[in-house]
């Protein structure tokens, strides 16, 4: 049979033993645009399913045991023209009258949402300021690029949220060495001793800068994110992500410093 939803037109055959299974063949009408695929990011939410692709198609089938006595239908859900990505599936039975189940599942309103986060680009800081002193520490910290962050993504009877947590910054200092910091790190300040070590984020560098590619080091910091996600009575995580950063310092050999 030919079954027709809106500007999507489905062509089926199903088996009915042991439970109803379906071949589909779908795409949409010439005469009209219709867009698909089901990670449309072009706003911070969706107010249907049809912002992300995913709609149902009435099938052919006899009721499932047990409810031979009910109207109702069976439906394919279909993200793409052809039905074969991995969000279409299908069939499901709908009582008739019954609200239709949101057509993406949680985890996969996760996977949008996670594609909605905007990670803060990491914004280096080093004191002393301007050329660093071999043997004398240098205090690292970030200025900006530690703020958790979360994007929401849902279709109807779905809501999921999607957040960002950074917990560890490692620092390649250029010179061979690097360190690996569980905060963005201490700002330097003024009434400091120029001597003292920063509290939870520093390096002591043992060399020059002299003759490197503009007699500076080339410093990166690497922020590490985790990702975690929950909505619809459940919860996740992803993969890590990082953000990183990329800043010159040029070392000098020190002259010593005067006491008192």
């Amino acid at each position: 049979m030919t079954a027709l939803a809106d500007d999507i037109w489905g062509g089926t055959n199903c088996n009915q033993s042991p439970s109803p299974v379906c071949e589909v063949s779908a795409g949409t009408r010439p005469d009209h645009s219709t867009s698909h695929g089901h990670n449309n990011t072009s706003g911070n939410d969706a107010s249907g399913d049809e912002g992300f692709g995913c709609r149902y198609v009435p099938v052919d089938g006899q009721p499932p045991e047990g409810q031979q006595k009910e109207s109702g239908g069976w439906y394919m859900v279909l993200c793409s023209p052809d039905g074969k990505d991995p969000d279409s599936h299908g069939p499901v039975w709908i009582p008739a009258g019954a609200q239709r189940p949101a057509t993406l599942s949680p985890e996969q309103v996760a996977q949008i949402a996670r594609k909605r986060l905007q990670m803060p680009r990491p914004t280096i800081s080093a004191s002393p300021g301007g050329t660093q002193l071999v043997n004398l520490p240098t205090w690292l910290w970030l200025s900006d690029g530690w703020t958790p962050v979360s994007a929401t993504a849902s279709v109807p009877g779905v809501s999921v949220t999607a957040v960002a947590k950074p917990v560890s910054v490692t620092w390649s200092m250029g010179d061979g060495g690097s360190t690996t910091c569980s905060t963005s790190g201490t700002p330097y300040t003024a009434d400091r001793d120029p001597k003292s070590t920063s509290p939870d984020c520093g390096y002591t560098y043992r060399t020059s800068s002299a003759g490197q590619p503009a007699d500076a080091f080339s410093v990166t910091a690497t922020v590490n994110w985790t990702v975690t996600w929950s909505g619809a009575g459940q919860a996740g995580t992803f993969p890590n992500m990082t953000t990183s950063a990329v800043v010159a310092l040029r070392v000098a050999e020190s002259q010593g410093i005067a006491a008192g």
